[in-house]
């Protein structure tokens, strides 16, 4: 058998891909229905390539994962790339929402403001910098159109498989175009990383060096639909853990309890009022789907 990691799945089919950059295309072996699993992209594989007799090799078997996502369904992503801009106008609930996904799956999270040279003023980075203060959030600032900060980008990916996400008109596809030497438009094959034509149905895995991406839409269109007890929301907020235990009353929802230390960091502008204003809709969403779980 030899190793290597899935790239793309299509049609029960995998594509996998070895050290030494050589493709094979693959059936998953019947063992994995019965056990519950399924291949996914990202994922280290076992396997055995196809002879003459037979086509198409197998995947014998699947490597322990690091982390596992299944909407999208990916295996081993070890950082989110949150994607935002000044133009459009950042949606920071989106950013809200994918960083708690990326704490839930134990991600770790980065916030990308693309279009730098749109924030000549430097506000829109100065508020993401404000508003997640404490989040446990590495922002960086760059231009994919005027190749500002990529380097600096660069070699904080080096080691990391990354899915990036964010609303559209960001300017992902144009980042990765820079980053990784792509042309995601016209699909032409990129002999530096080994990549052919994109697409956004099936999520691919791409690498340069020692930066794998995984090329999926599903991160970005994300949506909250887990129901989870709302006592647990707290969690995935960082800044929130400095007051942990200071509260009146235990659990605190950190809503509008009176004696609450959190409401209170924020009145004297320790967290961020549009942080927290944005916790509390996502907390009254949280408490009505609790409430409707059993509907």
């Amino acid at each position: 058998m030899m190793e290597g990691v899935i790239v793309q799945g299509r049609g029960g089919l995998y594509t996998v891909r070895d050290a030494q950059g050589q493709e094979y295309v693959l059936r998953a072996k019947k063992k994995f229905r019965r056990q519950g699993l399924s291949p996914l992209v990202g994922d280290r594989v076992m396997f055995t390539p196809g002879d003459i007799s037979d086509e198409h090799g197998w995947v014998d078997e699947i490597l322990p994962r690091i982390s596992q996502c299944l909407r999208p369904p990916v295996a081993n992503v070890t950082l989110l790339c949150i994607v935002a801009a000044p133009t459009p106008a950042p949606d920071w609930m989106l950013v809200d929402k994918l960083l708690i996904f990326a704490r839930k799956q134990k991600l770790r999270p980065l916030l990308i403001l693309n279009k730098a040279d749109m924030d000549r003023d430097g506000a829109v980075s100065q508020l993401a910098r404000d508003m997640y203060n404490g989040a446990d959030l590495e922002v960086f600032c760059v231009s994919a159109k005027e190749k500002l900060g990529l380097e600096m980008l660069l070699e904080r990916l080096a080691g990391e498989t990354c899915c990036f996400s964010g609303q559209s008109g960001v300017g992902k596809s144009t980042l990765l175009n820079a980053l990784f030497g792509l042309n995601l438009e016209t699909g032409d094959i990129s002999q530096k990383i080994l990549r052919g034509k994109n697409t956004t149905r099936h999520s691919e895995l791409f690498t340069r060096g020692n930066i794998q991406v995984i090329d999926t839409p599903g991160f970005s269109l994300l949506e909250m639909d887990e129901v989870f007890d709302p006592v647990l929301l707290r969690e995935y907020y960082p800044e929130f853990e400095a007051y942990e235990g200071q509260c009146r009353f235990s659990p605190c929802y950190h809503g509008s309890e009176p004696g609450c230390a959190v409401l209170q960091a924020a009145k004297e502008g320790i967290i961020h009022p549009r942080r927290l204003e944005r916790y509390h809709t996502l907390l009254a969403d949280c408490r009505q789907a609790w409430r409707d779980r059993y509907d």
